[in-house]
């Protein structure tokens, strides 16, 4: 009977590291939404990293969570870095560059849970007498990130807390 058993379990891992010898090298996670305020008010919030505990989808989810800024107070060299608990881990966050009011980009390196680092990006473009908001996050997927795309994805990994953070961006920069 034991033997079986190790045979199907032996089977199983089998099957998870091959569909993981199948998942794409890279990943994509991007939501958007339509903001009532204008471009600048909304490149504001995200060029400055200093503003970001207003609404970023994490701030909350550690109250002793220890950050620090560095370089530039805001835009291109700005640098924001954390350590927190399982919910945030740790990483490491520098705007690359800032174009106002229409586009941020961010090099991010988690360091826990996961090693890994990513390009982030915030595209703002006028639409229907606001803005619309798009946040793209994109990354190589290394062997580990691969076999835990068996079981889910970075979409539906990240995907909800970009939802959470964009709602969260419209409410801080909306009109009261």
């Amino acid at each position: 009977m034991l033997k079986k058993i190790l045979i199907v379990l032996g089977l199983v891992v089998l099957v998870v590291l091959v569909l993981a010898f199948r998942q794409p090298d890279t990943y994509a996670v991007e939501r958007r939404l339509t903001v009532n305020a204008s471009p600048e008010s909304v490149f504001a919030q995200i060029n400055d990293f200093h503003k970001w505990e207003a609404w970023s989808p994490w701030a909350k989810l550690d109250p002793a969570m220890k950050t620090t800024y560095s370089g530039a107070p805001a835009g291109p060299g700005a640098v924001y870095e954390w350590t927190g608990n399982s919910d945030v881990g740790s990483g490491r966050m520098e705007i690359k560059q800032s174009m106002p009011p229409s586009e941020v980009a961010i090099a991010m390196h988690f360091m826990e849970p996961i090693d890994s680092k990513s390009v982030i990006t915030f595209q703002l473009s006028p639409k229907d007498g606001g803005t619309e908001v798009i946040w793209t996050m994109r990354g190589d997927s290394p062997f580990m990130t691969k076999v835990m795309g068996v079981f889910s994805s970075m979409d539906k990994m990240v995907g909800p807390d970009f939802e959470k953070g964009l709602a969260q961006l419209k409410s801080v920069v909306e009109p009261k």
